[in-house]
């Protein structure tokens, strides 16, 4: 400590104590238990850390203290229009969740730790969309965010700021672009539904052949047959009821016509 720090600490005790008790109102201060105080004596930060939780003591005239909240703080990345890497051009919002780790270096470091943070959240979310085709930003949501949590705790990490999680809360699409995506997943689904349906085709033909050989086996079959479905026709209330008769019955008669 130099001479003009002493002869200015020796003049702020000599007005503290001609002034008390009414000085210690402003001697005397209180940081919460999620604050923490910085304390400059004179422009030189203090030795000992920050102060704090609860009370400690300042000289008027010659102390200043900057508080420091501790707690986790989040904010919305502004939704930022980027071209990705296979030239599609998207708005990709995000939110970021972050805390002080050391409050002497968010003060003597940076001269505004909270706009910086959110200056470099923004031109972040912009340079890794460059780097990400548009079906890895829209599949892969989970890798983006960890990769600019850890760009972002890297880059903030001298000035005493942790991030703790960064999540990508929505991916805006050209109107275009979105009808294009919609006509494509359009086709696929019909394209799918046809070949589901011809596999039912032909499954069902396999069946019905599988059938057929087994009722040639035993003409008493055909006939079943018919008495089922006669059975079935008449379960629905039909006024009609048309009933095939068996080609061999038929032939019976037209052989005694050809008799005659």
């Amino acid at each position: 400590m130099g001479s003009v720090d002493v002869l200015a600490v020796l003049g702020s005790s000599i007005i503290l104590i001609l002034t008390f008790p009414f000085s210690v109102f402003w001697c005397f201060k209180v940081v919460k238990e999620y604050e923490r105080a910085v304390i400059f004596r004179l422009g030189r930060l203090r030795s000992g850390g920050p102060r704090g939780p609860g009370v400690f003591f300042i000289l008027p005239c010659v102390d200043t203290y900057m508080k420091v909240d501790l707690r986790t703080v989040s904010f919305d990345v502004p939704p930022q229009e980027a071209l990705t890497k296979d030239s599609v051009t998207v708005s990709v919002d995000a939110v970021v969740y972050y805390k002080i780790q050391d409050p002497l270096l968010s003060v003597t470091q940076v001269e505004n730790y909270s706009n910086s943070t959110r200056l470099l959240a923004m031109t972040t979310l912009r340079n890794i969309l460059g780097t990400r085709n548009l079906s890895d930003i829209l599949a892969d949501r989970e890798t983006i965010s960890h990769i600019m949590q850890t760009s972002l705790d890297a880059a903030t990490d001298p000035w005493g700021v942790k991030v703790e999680r960064v999540e990508i809360k929505d991916v805006r699409l050209p109107l275009q672009l979105q009808r294009a995506m919609a006509a494509e997943a359009e086709a696929a689904r019909e394209a799918r539904a046809k070949v589901v349906a011809a596999e039912g085709e032909m499954k069902a033909s396999r069946a019905l052949k599988e059938a057929a050989d087994v009722i040639s086996e035993s003409p008493s079959a055909i006939q079943l047959r018919y008495l089922q479905t006669l059975n079935n026709i008449a379960g629905e209330k039909n006024s009609t009821i048309v009933f095939p008769l068996p080609i061999d019955f038929l032939s019976h008669f037209l052989n005694m016509n050809n008799r005659t």
